[in-house]
């Protein structure tokens, strides 16, 4: 898959997801077969204005290319300015969210309330891709409810304005994460415009994968919430579109190496006490599937340590059995 000069090494992407894809979630799939990886939602405003949380998550040291960054508001100018910013501080490729469901976004207009308002589309489109000399990409819904699908107008507008791919969660604003994800709306877009289109939307197993690029006729897939405790989804995808076969789960002992690496980029990241904090959803999702799981998610939450957290998780996963129920 092909975005502006950057030739991608396969059809996989990880989904912007806030307070999951930072630097280190980003890295770690990219290590695992993610061909991209887009960063966790920045806001405009907070961009311009000098806020130091936006300010660490524009860090990039170590990072595979090409580095996505994306940005939401609903302001032309902002937004501009604030991929303006992001191209210094090393962005490679530009997003745009106007597919954010939350409430706290869309109350601003940002998001996917964007959706309603294609004038402000085509404005905020035209001045961010005239502003930099990166590829500009969109990320959208497939309209603000069930009964206003306009995704297929929105891409013939993101088209004509110079964006250069196109990602489309299969679910409107109001249906949040609710219920299942819809594949029609995006092969009906990929058939319309010449641009690059990632479908998005519930690719859970390498099966559900092969199906939605069969169904959409998609040039990728973004994978968001499945990759949570599972960033291997990445290589298993891979293996199957390449091979047909699928690849075993990894084994207790790679899962164990896996996540104590995980967790110590977590803590040089973001220091001891935040990085124990953002490890303790990490681990809860890691550990889902093995046996007395439960209890040890209740006793990690309540531990305030890097040492005593990479201790537990050790020592969990040294002696832990899966089984075939979600713990």
């Amino acid at each position: 898959m092909q975005i502006g000069p950057h030739t991608l090494p396969n059809q996989l992407v990880l989904a912007p997801m806030a307070g999951i894809s930072d630097r280190p979630f980003r890295k770690l799939c990219r290590s695992l077969g993610a061909g991209m990886a887009v960063s966790e939602m920045i806001s405009a405003n907070a961009m311009v204005w000098e806020n130091k949380k936006t300010r660490q998550r524009i860090n990039h040291e170590g990072e595979p290319g090409p580095v996505v960054v994306q940005i939401a508001g609903a302001d032309p100018d902002i937004l501009a300015l604030a991929a303006q910013e992001n191209v210094r501080f090393g962005a490679d490729i530009i997003d745009i969210n106007m597919g954010c469901p939350a409430k706290k976004v869309c109350n601003k207009q940002a998001g996917s309330a964007l959706l309603a308002n294609e004038d402000l589309v085509s404005r905020i489109l035209d001045k961010v891709v005239n502003s930099v000399e990166v590829p500009v990409t969109l990320k959208i819904r497939t309209g603000t409810d069930p009964d206003s699908r306009n995704a297929c107008r929105i891409a013939e507008i993101a088209e004509q304005s110079g964006v250069q791919s196109l990602a489309i969660h299969g679910r409107t604003r109001q249906c949040a994460f609710r219920g299942e994800a819809e594949y029609e709306t995006i092969r009906q877009v990929k058939q319309q415009v010449n641009i690059p289109v990632i479908a998005n939307g519930d690719i859970s197993t390498p099966e559900k994968a092969a199906k939605v690029l069969t169904l959409t006729g998609a040039d990728g897939l973004m994978i968001g919430r499945p990759a949570r405790g599972n960033p291997w989804i990445f290589s298993q995808i891979n293996h199957y579109l390449e091979t047909g076969q699928q690849l075993p789960p990894p084994d207790i002992s790679e899962v164990r190496d896996v996540l104590l690496a995980h967790l110590q980029e977590l803590y040089d990241f973001y220091g001891e006490y935040t990085g124990v904090r953002t490890a303790r959803k990490h681990i809860a999702w890691y550990s889902k599937g093995f046996f007395s799981s439960n209890e040890f998610r209740r006793e990690i939450m309540q531990v305030e340590s890097s040492a005593e957290q990479l201790a537990k998780v050790d020592a969990f996963l040294t002696t832990a059995d899966l089984r075939d129920a979600a713990a």
